[in-house]
């Protein structure tokens, strides 16, 4: 439920989805990615241990 919210109030969030869903992907598996690559980060945080740092509107549209 939280990815089907980030796709739409943050705009790298939706733009993964958006790319997913371009490669053929159907809705529940581009979710699903999108829920995935947001357990990700703070486990990479945690094991870096890093802090968090927002994107800048320059890397979202390079992810996209």
């Amino acid at each position: 439920m939280s990815a089907f919210a980030c796709m739409n109030a943050d705009p790298a969030s939706g733009a993964y989805y958006d790319k997913q869903r371009t490669r053929g992907k159907t809705h529940a598996q581009g979710l699903l990615r999108l829920a995935r690559q947001h357990i990700s980060v703070p486990l990479v945080m945690l094991r870096d241990g890093t802090f968090c740092e927002p994107r800048t509107q320059q890397a979202i549209e390079l992810a996209a």
